[in-house]
C-alpha cells in the first residue's frame, strides 16, 4: 500500500487505494461492452473473432497501463468506436482492401501519431483544424454508427427503389434490441454503473430464449491470437495509395485522444491554468497503444470518454487506470460468452452511443454559414456515402471554398487548406473511394 501511495502520489491528489481501486471498476463496468462490439464488428471485415477478442482486451489492457504507469492519469484506453467501423465497413469492405493492409493503415497512422507527440506538433495540427469540422467529424461518425446499427438489428434493410427502408419489426432479432435500446437508456439515465453491458448481456440471455442462440458456456482458456498477431501489411497499406484512409485514421486519433483527455481530466480537476501538464505522456500512451494494437490485430486504440465514470466515483491517478487493464487480461477467461453475443444485442449499444455523438451539434455556430454548412456536410455525407473518409474530405473542401469565395481567407489555417489540397488531389487525380 505503502508503494502504491508513493508511485501515484495517492495523497497529492485527494484520493487512496479504496477509492482508485472502485473507480477503476467503475470505469471498467461502463466500457466493457467493447469486447464484445469491437469483435462483432471487425469480423464482419473478415477477421476471425476470437482473436480479435483477445487483441481487444490485450490492446486495451496495454494501453491504458501505459496511461496509468507512465502518464498517472485515470484514463483508459480501448479499440475506438468509429475507428472499427471505419475498419470494417469503409475501408474493408468499402473499399475490398484486405483486413491485414487495412491493420497496415492503422500502424502507419499510429507511427504519425507517435511522430507529431514526440515532437510536440499536435497543437499546431489542432489548432489549426477548424472547430466546426472537429465538431462535425464527431457528429459525421455517430450518425454513421447509427446507420450501422439500424443494419445489424435489422431495423433497417435495403430497397431498391428508396435505397433503405424499415425492416421487419417483427422479427426476433429486432424486437430485442428495441428493448436492449430502452433498457440501455433507461438505465444510464437511473445512473446504474455499467448500463451498456448490463443491456447487451440482457439481450444475450433473451436470444437464447426468444432467438434461437445456443450457450456456449462462460470460461475457457483465452483463444489463440496467431490468427490476427503481426499479420498486419504495411507495404500494402503503402503500395495501394490509401493516403485518404491513414489521414481519417490519423485525424480521428488525435482529435478523439485530445478531446477526451481534455475533458476527463477537467472533470478530475487535473488541469492547471486550462492545460494538461503531463498531456503529451497521455498522447504517447495513446500512440503506443495504436501501433501495438496494429500488431495484435486490432483497429486504433484511443482513450475512453467513459473514463469519466471513474473520475466521478473519486479516481484521480493512473492507479484507477491501472485497475482498468488488469480487469481487461481478466476478461481474456471468457471468451466463449464473448462468441455468443449476437449482432442485434450490440446494435443497441451502438445505436446509444450514436445518440450521444449528437449532442454535440450544439457546439457549432449556426449562424455563419462558413462555419455550419462545411459541418453539415461532413457529418451529413459520412453516413450518406458510406464513409467517414469522405464526410471528412468533403467538409474540409466546402470549408475552404466558402471561405476563399466570401473574401475569407484569411480564416482559412494552414493546415486545413493542406488537408483539403491533399482531399481535392485524391479526388480529381485519384478517384473517389
Amino acid at each position: 500500500m505503502l508503494f502504491l501511495e508513493k508511485f501515484f502520489k495517492l495523497k497529492d491528489h485527494g484520493t487512496d487505494v479504496r477509492t482508485e481501486l472502485l473507480a477503476g471498476l467503475t470505469t471498467f463496468l461502463t466500457m466493457a461492452y467493447i469486447i464484445f462490439v469491437n469483435p462483432s464488428i471487425l469480423g464482419d471485415a473478415g477477421m476471425p473473432k476470437d482473436s480479435v477478442f483477445v487483441a481487444t482486451c490485450v490492446a486495451a489492457a496495454l494501453g491504458t497501463l501505459i496511461m496509468g504507469l507512465y502518464a498517472n492519469y485515470p484514463i483508459a484506453l480501448a479499440p475506438g468506436m468509429g475507428l472499427n467501423a471505419y475498419f470494417a465497413y469503409v475501408v474493408v469492405k468499402g473499399m475490398g482492401l484486405p483486413w491485414q493492409v487495412a491493420l497496415g493503415a492503422v500502424f502507419i497512422s499510429g507511427c504519425l501519431f507517435l511522430f507529431v507527440s514526440i515532437f510536440r506538433i499536435r497543437e499546431m495540427i489542432i489548432n489549426g483544424i477548424p472547430h466546426s469540422i472537429r465538431t462535425a467529424i464527431t457528429v459525421g461518425i455517430g450518425l454513421f454508427l447509427g446507420i450501422i446499427s439500424l443494419k445489424s438489428a435489422g431495423i433497417v434493410v435495403s430497397n431498391p427503389a428508396t435505397y433503405v427502408t424499415l425492416g421487419n419489426l417483427h422479427e426476433s432479432g429486432a424486437i430485442l434490441a428495441i428493448c436492449g435500446f430502452f433498457l440501455i437508456v433507461a438505465l444510464d439515465r437511473m445512473k446504474v454503473r455499467g448500463a451498456i453491458l448490463i443491456g447487451i448481456l440482457a439481450v444475450t440471455v433473451a436470444s437464447f430464449v426468444f432467438g434461437g442462440n445456443k450457450f456456449m458456456g462462460v470460461v475457457s482458456a483465452p483463444p489463440s491470437l496467431d490468427p490476427t498477431l503481426f499479420k498486419l501489411d504495411i507495404m500494402g497499406a503503402l503500395s495501394v495509395g490509401i493516403l485518404n484512409v491513414v489521414l481519417v485514421f490519423f485525424l480521428v486519433e488525435l482529435f478523439d485522444a485530445t478531446g477526451t483527455l481534455m475533458g476527463v481530466a477537467n472533470r478530475a480537476g487535473l488541469l492547471k491554468a486550462g492545460k494538461l501538464d503531463r498531456m503529451n505522456k497521455a498522447l504517447l500512451a495513446d500512440s503506443t497503444a495504436i501501433v501495438a494494437g496494429a500488431f495484435l490485430g486490432t483497429s486504433s486504440t484511443t482513450a475512453y470518454i467513459e473514463s469519466a465514470a471513474g473520475v466521478q466515483a473519486g479516481g484521480r491517478t493512473g492507479l484507477t487506470a491501472v485497475t482498468v487493464a488488469v480487469l481487461f487480461l481478466a476478461c481474456l477467461f471468457i471468451s466463449p460468452l464473448a462468441g455468443t453475443v449476437p449482432a442485434y444485442a450490440t446494435a443497441p449499444a451502438l445505436f446509444y452511443v450514436a445518440c450521444l455523438m449528437l449532442r454535440e451539434l450544439t457546439e457549432i455556430d449556426w449562424d455563419d454559414t462558413t462555419e455550419s454548412v462545411p459541418a453539415a456536410v461532413t457529418a451529413l455525407l459520412m453516413p450518406f456515402t458510406y464513409s467517414i473518409a469522405n464526410g471528412v474530405a468533403f467538409g474540409f473542401i466546402t470549408y475552404v471554398v466558402l471561405k476563399l469565395l466570401t473574401g475569407r481567407v484569411k480564416q482559412v489555417s494552414a493546415v486545413a487548406g493542406i488537408i483539403s489540397g491533399v482531399f481535392l488531389f485524391k479526388f480529381i487525380y485519384l478517384g473517389a473511394g
